[in-house]
């Protein structure tokens, strides 16, 4: 989905939503952060950010959400990456949002990660991957997966990333999701005192072959009735999954008009959409392409 096409002056960067193909809790950690396992994949489903670079240094969001610029990861992201190059350049954001909020689909982290990887090309700053990496990291657990662009196994909070070779990627279905009527707070889920978080470890090969699960889907589904109700209803039509810590729950479908056939039967007030699942994002691919045609 896109805008048409941007405003004179302005360019235009996709940032993709996500979808997490497992998550195990293995426990928590002395500084309060869990110890966890997960496999991300990108979805066709993207955000939409329109830059325009300003010679005077000011960073401005002239759209979108009605947030402090100290709590906006967006406005974050181009301050961090402005004062870790100590750039002169600024530049005003127009974001266009087609990834739901509170869904587990990372479309906070996903516009902070095209902000920091658009900016880098725009100001001619120059960091490299694991540097941009690093900064997102400040921002947020998933920023650095979204960074990197390939589909990947995460450990630790999530930024040990391990890009899977192709032979091991995940196949790249089409997939419903599907989108309760409430938002989930990953903070509360995380500090529920009843998350299972004694997973044991596995390897990329354990989780290739065995498949896993998601170990904060009946605390999510505990504490959102509407989640629980959702899941239930899809898991009707095959193997429904929550993604990350919710609220959105996704469904591996054989073809788009299946997908499309399902979606139409979604209760109000959910909503839904068809999405493939990709294992290079589209913002990896669109610095790829316009590297090669200098």
């Amino acid at each position: 989905m896109n805008e048409g096409e941007p405003q004179p002056g302005y360019s235009r960067w996709p940032a993709p939503a996500k979808i997490n193909l497992f998550l195990h809790i293995l426990g928590r950690r002395t500084d309060g952060y869990h110890e966890l396992q997960t496999c991300f994949q990108f979805l066709d489903r993207c955000d939409w950010l329109d830059l325009r670079v300003r010679e005077d240094g000011l960073i401005r969001r002239e759209s979108g959400l009605a947030i402090a610029p100290e709590k906006d990861l967006v406005v974050r992201a181009a301050r961090l990456l402005q004062a870790r190059t100590a750039t002169m350049l600024g530049v005003d954001i127009r974001v266009h949002k087609h990834i739901p909020a509170g869904a587990g689909l990372g479309g906070g982290s996903s516009d902070a990660a095209t902000t920091l990887l658009a900016l880098n090309e725009l100001w001619r700053t120059g960091l490299d991957l694991p540097a941009l990496q690093a900064l997102g990291l400040n921002l947020g657990a998933d920023v650095p997966v979204f960074v990197g662009g390939l589909a990947a196994f995460a450990e630790g909070v999530g930024e040990r990333l391990t890009a899977l070779p192709p032979e091991q990627r995940p196949p790249e279905h089409n997939y419903l999701i599907l989108k309760p009527d409430c938002e989930v707070g990953t903070a509360a889920i995380f500090a529920a005192p009843e998350l299972t978080r004694n997973s044991p470890p596995i390897t990329i090969r354990g989780f290739l072959e065995m498949g896993g699960r998601n170990d904060c889907t009946a605390t999510v589904c505990g504490r959102f009735p509407p989640v629980g109700s959702a899941l239930n209803w899809l898991s009707q039509f095959g193997e429904a999954r929550l993604t990350g810590t919710g609220a959105c729950l996704f469904l591996a479908v054989e073809s788009e008009a299946a997908g499309e056939a399902i979606r139409r039967r979604i209760p109000a007030p959910w909503s839904g959409f068809i999405a493939r699942g990709l294992n290079e994002s589209p913002m990896r691919a669109r610095l790829q392409a316009d590297r090669s045609s200098v």
